[in-house]
């Protein structure tokens, strides 16, 4: 038996993890040629790296996004956050933990997903209502810095896997609501470190009562905890 035990949601993520990886190659091309010609700001997306990625998933490794969702499972959470929603690959995986754990204790809850390309979230609900899971996710459009400034703690779990500059500013906003034992999930943070070097620096900030280890995933896998 597969983890989330829903077929249907498992065909849809099957077809959607085999399109990710069609472009792999395709991406690390072009991130390697642009690192060899000098001109790729890890800060910022200039206008050429903003075009190409547009229709590019990005989406979270499938042995990533299913520990997402035992760890939400696990943490039986209500209260969920992603930065970086892309085409909805991981949002379905937080959706799905929160809509059975729903199931499993009553209440109410959500997935608080973010996205700043209009046509990749139009793309997103559409998959969020293949799978039957739309109900349980929020997708805000726009910049996170203004999308995430209103957040209904406490949450319980949070999800980052967004271009690297974004990661700090998403999780200062939600930190404030984050409950004690509480979970923040931050992608490809070994194959990134310096780029994550202001993300390293809050989580690190004994102020912020997180402690953090990173995973020996594919390009790492940050795995902090509010203490």
């Amino acid at each position: 038996m597969r983890i989330l035990n829903d077929p249907r949601l498992e065909a849809l993520l099957d077809r959607l993890h085999a399109q990710s990886s069609a472009q792999n190659e395709a991406l690390m091309h072009f991130f390697v040629q642009r690192m060899r010609d000098g001109d790729l700001d890890w800060r910022q997306f200039d206008a050429k790296t903003d075009q190409f990625m547009r229709d590019k998933f990005v989406a979270l490794d499938r042995d990533k996004a299913e520990l997402c969702y035992t760890l939400c499972r696990a943490l039986r959470a209500r209260r969920v956050v992603e930065a970086g929603t892309s085409f909805g690959v991981s949002t379905l995986y937080l959706a799905a933990a929160v809509r059975d754990n729903l199931r499993d204790d009553g209440g109410s809850g959500h997935v608080v997903g973010t996205e700043y390309e209009p046509e990749k979230a139009k793309i997103a609900r559409g998959h969020f209502a293949e799978a039957g899971l739309a109900d349980w996710i929020d997708l805000r459009e726009g910049d996170l810095r203004e999308s995430l400034k209103s957040i209904d703690g406490p949450i319980d779990f949070m999800l980052i896997d967004i271009w690297t500059p974004m990661s700090r500013p998403a999780l200062e906003l939600v930190a404030p609501h984050l409950r004690r034992g509480a979970i923040v999930m931050c992608d490809n943070t070994t194959q990134f470190r310096e780029p994550y070097k202001d993300y390293f620096e809050f989580v690190n900030d004994p102020k912020h009562e997180l402690r953090t280890l990173t995973l020996p995933f594919e390009g790492g896998l940050e795995l902090t905890v509010r203490g």
